[in-house]
């Protein structure tokens, strides 16, 4: 897991944090295939019933 994409649990939701503020969170090749990784992990996972997908810094 690289430190781009943050990736965790909380009880029924999954979140991802999008971890480049100063490229305005973009999306580069990597970050889409770690994405598509955990997001085919959480669509078989029935624990997990959402995805919320943020970016982090201030804008």
């Amino acid at each position: 897991m690289s430190d781009e994409v943050l990736l965790e649990t909380r009880g029924a939701v999954g979140v991802v944090t999008l971890n480049r503020p100063k490229a305005l969170n973009a999306l580069d090749l990597g970050m889409c295939r770690e994405l598509h990784s955990q997001l085919d992990a959480w669509a078989v996972d029935a624990a997990v019933k959402a995805v919320v997908i943020r970016g982090a810094g201030g804008r």
